[in-house]
């Protein structure tokens, strides 16, 4: 009999990238074998990131006003294809607590109904999903609409809230996946990886300083590895500073009256705020603002500063040559922020190839 490695060689999976963003997803799958043919996304920053890492085209389009048989002249997708993936990793400001922009967070409430009607158009072999954790909604919300509409087209799904650290990503991010299938009669997410005694934790990715070399506040690294951190005022390195190191949070310097925020002297909460990473755990989640000492605890274990931005991609799981492309840091920031980590995708795309594989082999011996 031919081995399921055999088989799926033969017919390798495939992925169009929706919402692709610096291309989190399309990284991840790429290191697997899963073929990316194309990431959408209707911020035209991205398309060298994009383009100049995965070796796939990057669409300059608004899924919104995109119509779905369009898609089929842009790239090489047709209908029905049983080794096709859609990845549809929307925005996700709606369903985030960090909400700020309202009318930007309403349209991305939408983001998942356009997506569905290019899965209803094209009905791939599977679907992907990612956001954060809120996306689990009430019925009539747009996830109980897309699941409704999964099913009646005969797909089958699994979905849960994953942290991304059990996966081998430096960091606590928890995060809501669906995957679904129309071939197998059932679909699972991936275990585990990691146990708690094996996570991946801030020393082991960034605490090389070979690789991640001392810097200071303010540094400007030219290069591609952009080992860039932002610059702090004189009274933010003052609280960096008092802040202890490796772990270390704002309440060592509650007292002090010079220092202490007005809004935190009447008010015992957010204590990430200013904070250090700890060098003995995986990082808190990397938001689009991580070079920000102020908005998390985001401050280097050891130095007076900042984590860069290439540490920042490096706790999201993008290797050490993902080249950013903007002259902007926070642009760049945000692009590391809102990615998928690759890590986590790679284990997305396992659990998908794993059900691939077995279908394929059914096939084949229904077909002797």
């Amino acid at each position: 009999m031919e081995s399921i490695k055999d088989i799926s060689s033969q017919i390798p999976l495939k992925a169009v990238d929706f919402f692709c963003g610096a291309g989190g997803v399309s990284c991840g799958f790429s290191k697997i074998g899963i073929k990316v043919l194309g990431g959408l996304d209707i911020d035209p920053k991205f398309k060298k990131t994009y383009e100049a890492n995965n070796g796939a085209k990057f669409l300059n389009e608004d899924v919104s006003n995109l119509f779905p048989e369009k898609l089929g002249e842009l790239l090489p997708v047709a209908k029905d294809d049983d080794s096709l993936i859609f990845v549809g990793c929307s925005p996700c400001q709606y369903y985030s607590n960090l909400k700020s922009d309202k009318t930007k967070s309403k349209e991305s409430r939408l983001l998942l109904d356009d997506f569905k009607e290019f899965v209803l158009f094209y009905r791939p072999g599977f679907v992907f999903i990612e956001n954060v954790p809120g996306l689990e909604t009430k019925i009539g919300s747009p996830l109980h609409r897309f699941k409704k509409a999964l099913q009646q087209e005969g797909y089958v799904f699994d979905q849960n809230v994953l942290n991304a650290k059990y996966f081998g990503v430096p960091q606590n991010r928890r995060r809501f996946v669906l995957v679904a299938s129309r071939l197998t009669d059932s679909i699972a997410l991936p275990k585990q990886m990691l146990g708690k005694e094996s996570l991946v934790t801030v020393k082991e990715a960034i605490g090389n300083y070979e690789q991640f070399p001392q810097i200071s506040a303010g540094t400007e690294d030219k290069t591609e590895f952009i080992h860039s951190a932002a610059r702090l005022s004189d009274l933010n390195m003052q609280r960096v500073k008092n802040t202890p190191k490796n772990g270390g949070s704002r309440k060592a310097w509650a007292n002090n009256e010079k220092l202490q925020l007005e809004c935190y002297k009447s008010h015992d909460g957010h204590h990430d705020v200013y904070g250090r990473m700890a060098w003995n755990k995986p990082s808190p989640t990397i938001t689009t603002r991580f070079i920000y000492t102020s908005t998390g605890r985001y401050s280097h274990p050891d130095q007076d500063r900042g984590i860069s931005l290439r540490e920042g991609a490096t706790l999201q799981s993008f290797p050490l040559d993902y080249n950013f492309y903007s002259t902007n840091k926070g642009a760049i920031a945000t692009m590391i922020g809102n990615a998928v980590p690759p890590k986590l995708a790679e284990a997305i795309g396992l659990s998908i190839q794993e059900h691939w594989n077995i279908w394929q082999n059914s096939e084949q011996e229904q077909g002797r």
